[in-house]
């Protein structure tokens, strides 16, 4: 039987076919989907160069449900990552989307753990658009000094904030959001 706590090995070969090393047979993009919504981490590997291509085929498969119409995605975050690539928040925005899903799993899990599978547990979490609206504050904070941002920036009255008092006040609402998880 597989090590299931070991990311599952997928070599690229150049023709570009995907080899699975556990089963030794090729996948589809689609099988590696799969394997990942089965709760399996995986790792896909160029099998000439070494080169780990995991991020891309990722991004692939992202790519590939948003353009069937599978829109998990709004416009509007897709735009503020496009933003972040070219702007100084770039450097925090990994670890604030791995905060923001590694609390999305944890009430998902106690969730569907209190009250059995549901079509769409998120939906029913108490407080999630309060999370929702902290979020679309982070980005208004993160995003406001960036040109084309849509967001005002502080009030004519107010000074700006320090980089630390606003690193300070969005690890304050990651905080609360945990609380506010953990509660449920």
């Amino acid at each position: 039987m597989a090590d299931t706590a070991k990311p599952l090995l997928i070599k690229r070969y150049a023709s570009r076919r995907l080899y699975n090393t556990e089963t030794s047979d090729y996948v589809t993009l689609e099988d590696v989907a799969g394997f990942i919504r089965a709760g399996r981490e995986v790792q896909i590997v160029d099998l000439k160069s070494g080169d780990d291509l995991t991020r891309q085929y990722l991004l692939q498969i992202v790519a590939e449900h948003e353009s069937k119409g599978e829109n998990l995605l709004p416009i509007a975050v897709l735009t503020d990552l496009v933003r972040s690539y070219s702007t100084n928040v770039q450097s925090i925005v990994p670890q604030f989307l791995a905060a923001s899903f590694e609390m999305l799993r944890d009430g998902q899990s106690k969730i569907m753990g209190n009250m059995g599978v549901m079509p769409n547990p998120i939906a029913a979490i108490p407080g999630f658009d309060a999370m929702r609206k902290q979020q679309e504050a982070f980005m208004k904070t993160m995003m406001g000094s960036v040109p084309g941002w849509s967001a005002s920036g502080p009030a004519p009255d107010e000074e700006p904030a320090t980089k630390a008092e606003e690193l300070a006040q969005i690890k304050r609402q990651l905080a609360e959001l945990q609380k506010k998880l953990s509660k449920l």
